[in-house]
C-alpha cells in the first residue's frame, strides 16, 4: 500500500467532498480516501500493483473536478515562498467576482425594488409603455453577475445529475428559474405591447425575478470569498515556520570556517554557533557550553544549559556561549521540518464541517423539484394551458429561491465575528465558530497560555539579620551583567522597587551552576545547590524551604558570601490572574480541561494543583502534543487546543478548533482558527459561549428562511386556485422573500447583545483599583493644591503719589507685567496687594512701582 497526496480543485462544499471520495473510493485497489475541503487536498491509500496516480486523477476529473499530484514537503515549502500561491490566486479570483457581483447587483436591486420601497424612481422605467425597458435593463444588469458566477451553475447542476444535491444546486435551480421566467416575462410583455394587451404587459412587468438571481449569487459569493481567504492561512503558517530556520550555517571543513546555504549542510558536518544566533539543524554539541532558549519549540520557559554531548534543536536560539556541534538531522529530517509536516498533515486530515444548509438542501432541493414537476403535470392533466402549467412549475422554483437561506448563516456569522472582534476574539473562519459549540475537551498549553510565559521573582528569603531590600540590591547588582532570563527576572524586580544598584566586578559565569562576582569588595557565589556544595557552603538553614519551592514549581537560586548563604530568590513562570477562573468556567460548561506542556512534570503538577485541572500531560514534544489531540479525537471527542508557541502549531492545526493566544508566535496564530488578542483565557470561555449563541441563532434563521418558502409553495403550486381562485401573486412572492430576509437579518442582529464572560474577581479588582486610583488622584490633587498654596506669597505695599484711577491703573499694570505676580491696587487706601507664585524680591517690586512714577513707602 502506498499513501499519496493529491491537490484537488473545484470543490465548494461537503457534497463535493463526498462525491470525490465516492468517485475515487470505488476504484479497484483503493484502501482509503480522505478528502479535505479546507486546503483542497486528497490523501489516498492504494495498492500500487492495481492502481496508479493517473487513474486516480482521471476518476476525480470524471466527476467534474481537477486533480494533480501533491509535491513533496520541501517542494511545497519552497513553492509557497518562491512561487505564486494557488490559494492566493483563488482569493484574488473570488475578490474579482465579488466586486463585479455587487457592482451590478446593487443598481439592479434599486431599479427592481426601489418603487416598492418608496425610493426616488426614474420616469424612464415607469408605466406600461416603459415596461420592456424596465425588464430588459434588469436582465442586462443580472447577466454579468450570472456570467461571473457561472461556477455555481456548473457545480450545482453537476451535483444534481450525480444525485448529491447541495446548496449550490439550490442556488443554481432557484436563480436559473428566476432568470428563465424573467426572459419568458420579457417575451410576454413584448407580445402584449405588440398586440395592445396592456393588462398582459402590467401582469408580467410585476412578474420579474432578475434581482433575486443576482442578489443571491452576490451574497453566496461574499460567503465563499471569506471562506477562501481563511484557506490562505495554512500556507502563511508554513512560510513563517520556514523563516524560523537560518538560511545559512557556519560549517567547519578542512579546518576552515565556511558559510554555506542551509540546504548544503550534510549529516556529520561540524557547525559553529555564536551567541544570539539560531541553531541551523539538529545535532549534538562536541565542544563548548551555552544556554539555549528552546521555548519556541519545546515550551520550556527557562533556557536550557547545554554542554558537550547534549542535543540541540534546529531553529532554537543560542543565548550566551559559543559552541560547535555535529549535524545529526538535516533537511526534511529536522525537528522543524517535522513540525511543518505535522502542521500540514493535521490541516489536511481535519474533517470538513457538514454545513447545516447543505444538509437541509439535500432534502429540500429534490422535494421542491418534485413538487414543481408534479404541479406542472397535474395542471396539464386538468386541462390547463401549457403556459399556465409552466408558470406554476416555475413559480414553485422561484418562490423556493433561497434569498433568506443565503443570509441565514453568513449574517449570523458576520455579526458574531464582529462581536468577537469587538471583545478581542478574532474568529478566522465560519467553520471554527460552528464547530466550537460542540467542543467537549479543551487542551491548554501551559507556558504563555495559562502562565505569563516569562520568569518572575516569586519569593525572597534572607538569613536572619539581613534586610530584604539590601539583599535584593546585592543580588540584582550581581546578576545585572548576566543575560540569563532568571537574572533578568531578579534585575526587573529590583527596578520595579526603584532600587539603586551597585557596581559589580570580576564577573565569571560557571556553566550549569551559576556565577561568581564581586559587589563592593564582597565576593558572591550565585547559583544552584550543586554550586553551593562544590564551594563547601552549608545549606541546612535553607534546604527545607528550597525543596518546598522546587515542589511548587519554582526555581530557587542561592546567594552566598564569605559568611555563608545570604538568602534564596525563587523565580517562576507565574499564573495569569484570570486563568483559574477561566478553567473553572470551562469545567462548569461541561468541558473537560487538559493541560499539555513540554515543561517538566514537577512544574506542571504544581500548576495543576493550583488550578484544579483534572488531567495534565508533561514533558511532551511537539509531535506528542499533536498525537495527544488526535487520541482524543479518535475517542470521539470534539477538541479545542489553546496555545501560543511554535511547538503548539501541529496540535492547533490537528484540533477541531485551534485557539491561539494573541501574544504568541506568528506561526501559532496562523495555524489557529481563533485568536485571543488580549491573551486572556476567559476570552476562550467567551468564544465558546459566542459559538453556542451563534449556532442557536443560525438554526432560528434557517427556520425563518424556509418558513416563508414552505408556506408560499402550496400557493405557487396552485393548490388554492380551484377552490379560492388564489394563484401566486408576484407581489406576495417578493414580499415573502423580503420579509424572510428582514426576519433573518433582524434575528442575527440580536447577537450584538451578546455579553462576553468576565471575571468577577477581575471586575472587583478593577473597581478597587479604580477607587484606589480615584483616591490617589484626589490625594495627589490635594497635595498639589497644598503645595501650590504653600508656594503662594502675599505682600502688601504702601504707595505714595497716586491721585486718580489712571494712577492706580498704571501701577497695577506695571506690577502685573512681572512674571509670577498678581496685583490689585486700592486707590483709597493707597496700597497694592501682591500675590506671588514664584520668588520676586522687594527690590524688584519697588523699582517697578518707582519706574511707573510713584514712591513705595513700605513692603510687608
Amino acid at each position: 500500500m502506498k499513501d499519496q497526496k493529491f491537490k484537488v480543485n473545484g470543490m465548494t462544499c461537503s457534497a463535493c467532498v463526498a462525491h470525490v471520495e465516492k468517485s475515487v473510493g470505488k476504484l479497484e485497489g483503493v484502501n482509503k480516501v480522505n478528502v479535505n475541503l479546507f486546503n483542497n487536498t486528497m490523501q489516498v491509500s492504494y495498492d500500487v500493483d492495481k492502481l496508479n496516480p493517473e487513474a486516480i486523477i482521471a476518476a476525480v476529473e470524471s466527476g467534474g473536478y481537477s486533480a494533480e499530484l501533491e509535491q513533496s514537503n520541501n517542494q511545497i515549502a519552497k513553492s509557497k515562498i518562491n512561487q505564486v500561491d494557488p490559494v492566493q490566486e483563488e482569493i484574488k479570483d473570488m475578490k474579482r467576482r465579488l466586486i463585479i457581483s455587487f457592482i451590478f447587483a446593487i443598481p439592479l436591486f434599486y431599479i427592481s425594488m426601489g418603487h416598492m420601497m418608496g425610493w426616488p424612481f426614474l420616469e424612464a422605467f415607469h408605466g406600461n409603455e416603459n415596461a420592456l425597458s424596465f425588464a430588459f435593463t434588469q436582465f442586462l444588469l443580472a447577466l454579468p453577475v450570472v456570467i461571473v458566477n457561472s461556477k455555481y451553475y456548473k457545480v450545482g447542476f453537476r451535483s444534481l445529475i450525480k444525485g448529491a444535491s447541495n446548496m449550490d444546486t439550490l442556488i443554481a435551480i432557484g436563480s436559473a428559474a428566476a432568470l428563465i421566467y424573467g426572459v419568458f416575462a420579457i417575451y410576454k410583455m413584448s407580445y402584449g405591447l405588440g398586440h395592445g394587451d396592456m393588462e398582459l404587459v402590467m401582469q408580467y412587468s410585476m412578474d420579474l425575478y432578475f434581482e433575486s438571481a443576482a442578489v443571491i449569487l452576490a451574497l453566496i459569493t461574499l460567503g465563499k470569498f471569506l471562506e477562501t481567504r481563511a484557506k490562505g492561512k495554512t500556507s502563511e503558517a508554513i512560510k513563517k515556520l520556514m523563516d524560523l530556520a537560518p538560511k545559512t550555517a557556519m560549517v567547519i571543513r578542512d579546518g576552515q570556517e565556511i558559510e554555506v546555504a542551509i540546504e548544503q549542510v550534510v549529516v556529520g558536518d561540524i557547525i559553529l554557533v555564536k551567541p544570539g544566533q539560531s541553531i541551523p539543524v539538529d545535532g549534538v554539541i562536541v565542544e563548548g557550553t551555552s544556554s539555549v532558549d528552546e521555548s519556541m519549540l519545546t515550551g520550556e520557559s527557562i533556557p536550557v544549559e547545554k554542554q558537550a554531548g547534549d542535543k540541540v534543536i534546529g531553529a532554537s536560539m543560542n543565548k550566551t556561549g559559543t559552541f560547535k556541534f555535529k549535524a545529526v538531522h538535516v533537511g526534511s529530517d529536522t525537528t522543524l521540518s517535522q513540525i511543518i509536516k505535522l502542521v500540514e498533515d493535521a490541516s489536511g486530515s481535519k474533517a470538513p464541517i457538514a454545513k447545516l444548509a447543505d444538509q437541509i438542501s439535500s432534502v429540500f432541493v429534490p422535494v421542491v423539484i418534485g413538487i414543481a414537476i408534479v404541479a406542472t403535470i397535474v395542471w396539464l392533466f386538468l386541462g390547463a394551458p401549457f403556459e399556465f402549467a409552466l408558470s406554476i412549475g416555475i413559480s414553485v422554483l422561484v418562490i423556493s429561491c433561497p434569498c433568506a437561506l443565503g443570509l441565514a448563516t453568513p449574517t449570523a456569522i458576520m455579526v458574531a465575528t464582529g462581536k468577537g472582534a469587538e471583545n478581542g476574539i478574532l474568529i478566522k473562519s465560519a467553520e471554527a465558530l460552528e464547530t466550537l459549540h460542540k467542543v467537549d475537551r479543551i487542551v491548554l498549553d501551559k507556558t504563555g497560555t495559562i502562565t505569563e510565559g516569562k520568569p518572575r521573582v516569586t519569593d525572597i528569603i534572607v538569613r536572619q539579620g539581613l534586610d530584604e531590600q539590601e539583599f535584593l540590591i546585592f543580588a540584582a547588582s550581581a546578576e545585572k551583567q548576566s543575560e540569563h532570563p532568571l537574572a533578568e527576572a531578579i534585575v526587573l524586580e529590583a527596578n520595579e522597587r526603584n532600587l539603586t544598584l551597585k557596581q559589580a566586578t570580576n564577573f565569571k559565569a560557571l556553566v550549569g551552576q551559576g556565577l561568581e562576582v564581586v559587589v563592593e569588595n564582597k565576593k558572591l557565589n550565585i547559583g544552584n545547590a550543586k554550586l553551593m556544595k562544590e564551594q563547601g557552603i552549608t545549606m541546612e538553614a535553607f534546604e527545607a524551604k528550597a525543596i518546598q519551592l522546587a515542589e511548587d514549581g519554582k526555581t530557587p537560586l542561592y546567594f552566598a558570601d564569605e559568611k555563608g548563604i545570604m538568602g534564596i530568590i525563587a523565580v517562576a513562570d507565574t499564573i495569569k490572574p484570570t486563568s483559574k477562573e477561566a478553567i473553572a468556567q470551562m469545567q462548569a460548561m461541561g468541558i473537560e480541561v487538559i493541560m499539555l506542556t513540554g515543561d517538566n512534570r514537577r512544574t506542571a503538577e504544581a500548576i495543576r494543583s493550583q488550578l484544579g485541572i483534572a488531567k495534565v500531560i508533561a514533558e511532551v514534544l511537539p509531535q506528542d502534543k499533536e498525537q495527544e489531540v488526535r487520541k482524543l479525537q479518535e475517542a470521539g471527542h470534539v477538541v479545542a487546543m489553546v496555545g501560543d508557541g511554535i511547538n503548539d502549531a501541529p496540535a492547533l492545526a490537528r484540533a477541531d478548533v485551534g485557539v491561539a493566544i494573541g501574544a504568541g508566535t506568528d506561526v501559532a496564530i496562523e495555524s489557529a482558527d481563533i485568536v485571543l488578542i488580549k491573551s486572556d483565557l476567559l476570552d476562550a470561555v467567551s468564544a465558546v459561549s459566542l459559538s453556542r449563541a451563534t449556532i442557536k441563532n443560525i438554526k432560528q434563521n434557517l427556520f425563518w428562511a424556509f418558513f416563508y418558502n414552505v408556506v408560499g409553495i402550496p400557493l405557487a403550486a396552485g393548490v388554492f386556485y380551484t377552490l379560492l381562485g388564489w394563484k401566486l401573486n408576484p407581489m406576495f412572492a417578493a414580499a415573502a422573500m423580503s420579509l424572510s430576509s428582514v426576519t433573518v437579518v433582524s434575528n442575527a442582529l440580536r447577537l450584538k447583545f451578546f455579553k462576553p464572560k468576565t471575571s468577577n474577581r477581575v471586575v472587583e479588582n478593577n473597581k478597587n483599583v479604580q477607587q484606589q486610583l480615584t483616591s490617589k488622584v484626589n490625594s495627589d490633587m490635594i497635595k498639589i493644591e497644598e503645595k501650590e498654596e504653600s508656594k503662594k506669597m502675599t505682600k502688601h505695599m504702601v504707595i505714595e503719589g497716586m491721585s486718580c484711577g489712571h494712577c492706580s491703573g498704571r501701577v497695577e499694570k506695571a506690577l502685573n507685567a512681572l512674571e509670577g505676580v498678581t496685583a490689585t491696587v486700592n486707590l483709597e487706601t493707597k496700597t497694592a496687594t501682591v500675590e506671588l507664585t514664584q520668588e520676586v524680591s522687594d527690590t524688584v517690586l519697588k523699582e517697578t512701582v518707582e519706574n511707573a512714577g510713584y514712591d513705595v513707602i513700605s513692603i510687608n
